[in-house]
């Protein structure tokens, strides 16, 4: 989500990418199941800020170790490197005991992780809003325990609208291609449209634009990958770059938080998609006046909103059992989860959380919808690997040799080919 961030790569080739889904690892029968006396846990954390995720890590850590006697070894990754390095973890046999990621079911089918019957209080799932409970259940169990939520919307550049003579943030596609070729025309850099197809989170971008347009990537329980209405968004996106040239240059290879994120937040581009988190950041550097719209869609009809959850998933290993009930039993005091969650700038995961976050106005744009936002298709254990590929391969598209077309074929036959 990071996503909710939001994350990396498939590169080096198909082979290494399908272990991520067909896989072993130790932990996947019963025997590692039990309660015991563990003296350390150790838990793998995307980092989704360089000032908050230490800090907040740190101090949960000190706190379990008072109040269990059990060590956390908390180990904090990068979005960009998190997929790989826990897949090769998990690939060696050597899980962590918890993993932060956006990404769950594969090793859910695999057997290699606990449900909530298993660790998760009773009164602390009911307490996690629906959508995200759905999202994180497999063959009728949870095994995805959200850790924070995004949400995303259209950012915009009042001063670079106001020089370009722009109203209001556009309605629809054709209105967005117009308004990012004047703001492109102000000269001195900037660009209408801050686009990142590149490998932090691929298909986040992808996601919400193909969802105002009618899209989707599933559809009836089928993967629907490359309809003929996702060749169209890819092909819009890559005319954003190629024919408009209203993008930043290689915008396949460009990532949202150190690249989109960045040019939008210094003035350079007229348009981003963004989250709560970007508006925090904005708020604090005191530097864009900015505007938070809906998408606009392709035809003018009502916007369509796509959202992000990330996953503390647990993995069974010997004896471990015991020790993660008590970690999930923290982390969901609404003193740790919200404060958590408010220091990142993302949105909460339960209902008692939408209370307290209600009080703030900026976010009211994004609590309204986050009861019924579109996630992606998490459940299915092939969209561990299908994300990879996402990830890694859907930006070609937008180069200026790209087919869109053949791109998504490709991820189509990911998606299906079992493994």
């Amino acid at each position: 989500m990071r996503n909710k961030r939001v994350i990396p790569l498939l590169g080096a080739g198909m082979a290494a990418l399908l272990l991520v889904a067909c896989g072993g690892g130790t932990g996947s029968d019963g025997a590692h199941s039990g309660d015991g006396n563990v003296k350390e846990l150790k838990v793998v954390i995307a980092e989704y800020s360089k000032d908050h995720t230490k800090a907040f890590w740190d101090g949960f850590a000190k706190k379990y170790q008072r109040q269990t006697g059990i060590k956390l070894n908390v180990q904090i990754i990068s979005w960009n490197d998190i997929d790989q390095q826990a897949s090769t973890m998990i690939q060696n046999g050597n899980p962590p005991d918890i993993l932060n990621l956006n990404a769950y079911s594969s090793y859910a089918k695999d057997g290699l992780l606990y449900s909530s019957d298993e660790v998760l209080p009773g009164a602390t799932k009911a307490d996690i809003i629906d959508a995200f409970v759905k999202s994180g259940t497999y063959k009728g169990k949870m095994y995805g325990f959200p850790d924070l939520a995004s949400s995303r919307a259209m950012f915009y550049n009042k001063d670079l609208f106001k020089k370009a003579g722009i109203a209001a943030p556009p309605k629809t596609w054709t209105q967005f291609v117009s308004d990012a070729k004047r703001i492109t025309s102000l000269g001195n850099g900037t660009v209408g449209y801050a686009e990142p197809l590149g490998p932090e989170e691929a298909q986040a971008e992808f996601s919400i634009w193909a969802f105002n347009n009618g899209g989707a990537w599933k559809a009836g329980g089928k993967w629907v990958i490359n309809s003929a209405k996702n060749v169209q968004t890819l092909s819009f996106l890559k005319d954003l770059a190629t024919k408009y040239k209203v993008t930043q240059n290689n915008p396949g290879r460009t990532n949202r938080t150190d690249g989109a994120f960045s040019l939008f937040s210094s003035g350079k581009a007229g348009m981003v998609v963004g989250l709560s988190q970007l508006a925090t950041s904005l708020d604090e550097q005191k530097k864009i006046h900015y505007g938070v719209a809906p998408m606009p869609t392709r035809d003018g009809g009502a916007p369509q909103t796509y959202g992000v959850t990330d996953y503390l998933m647990a993995f069974k290993k010997p004896g471990n059992r015991d020790a993660i009930r008590k970690f999930y039993q923290l982390y969901y005091q609404p003193g740790q989860v919200n404060t958590w969650i408010k220091a990142e700038g993302f949105l909460p995961v339960t209902k008692s959380g939408l209370k307290v976050f209600s009080s703030d106005p900026a976010l009211k744009v994004y609590l309204d919808t986050l009861p019924n936002i579109h996630l992606t298709p998490t459940d299915d254990p092939a969209w561990d690997k299908v994300k990879l590929a996402v990830q890694q391969n859907i930006g070609n598209a937008v180069a200026p040799n790209g087919n869109p077309a053949a791109v998504l074929d490709n991820l189509q036959k990911v998606a299906t080919s079992g493994g």
